[in-house]
C-alpha cells in the first residue's frame, strides 16, 4: 500500500488511551506524516482487520500496551498536500476509539520514537505539549465521555472539523446502506 502519494484514501485507527488517573496516553511520531510531533497512537488497517483488532494492533506495536476499545470518539479526515499544493500527499480516513488500558510495559516501538503519559492541564496553557487543536477535541470528548454517563443522543455524535457540521447531524438521520 502506497501511504505518500496515495491513489485512494488509507483507512486507518487511533486511540485514546486512558488510565485510571484519566492521563492520555501520547506517541512522538517516528515518521511521516506529523513526523516528530506529539499525537495519538494509531495507524492504517490491514487487509481483512477489522476496526477495533486494528486499534489493539497498532497500540500494541506502538507502545507495548494492551488495550480494550470501549466506544468511538471521532470520525476524521487527515489530508495533507506536496508543498506546491499540487497533488495529495497523504489522506487517511480516521476513526479514533476511546480505549481502556489492559496492561503491558511502557516502551516506544514501530514508528514511535518517544511515548508517555500527559495530564490534561500538560496540554493545554503555558509550557504544554504541543498538540494539534483537533486531536485536543478529541482528546477532551473522550475525557468528557470517560467522566460521564451519555445519553443515547450523544452516543451517536461525530467529532467533526467543521462545527456547524456536527450541530446539522441529527438523530433521526438515516444510514446510507441498509
Amino acid at each position: 500500500m502506497q501511504r505518500e502519494f496515495p491513489k485512494a484514501p488509507i483507512a486507518g485507527v487511533g486511540a485514546v488511551v486512558l488510565d485510571d488517573a484519566l492521563r492520555v496516553l501520547l506517541v512522538r511520531r517516528g515518521q511521516e506524516p506529523l513526523l516528530g510531533e506529539w499525537s495519538l497512537p494509531g495507524g492504517a488497517l490491514e487487509l481483512g482487520e477489522r476496526l477495533e483488532d486494528g486499534v489493539r494492533r497498532e497500540v500494541s506495536e506502538e507502545t507495548g500496551l494492551d488495550v480494550e476499545p470501549v466506544e468511538i470518539v471521532a470520525v476524521f479526515d487527515h489530508i495533507s498536500h506536496s508543498a506546491d499544493n499540487a497533488q495529495v500527499r497523504f489522506h487517511y480516513v480516521l476513526v479514533d476509539y476511546r480505549c481502556r488500558l489492559l496492561g503491558g510495559t511502557l516502551a516506544s516501538a514501530s514508528d514511535a520514537s518517544e511515548v508517555r503519559w500527559a495530564r490534561w492541564n500538560e496540554l493545554t496553557g503555558h509550557g504544554a505539549l504541543a498538540i494539534r487543536p483537533f486531536t485536543l477535541s478529541v482528546i477532551r470528548k473522550a475525557l468528557d465521555q470517560a467522566g460521564r454517563e451519555r445519553s443515547p443522543a450523544q452516543q451517536r455524535e461525530i467529532v467533526t472539523r467543521d462545527p456547524s457540521a456536527a450541530q446539522k447531524q441529527t438523530a433521526t438521520q438515516e444510514e446510507p446502506f441498509p
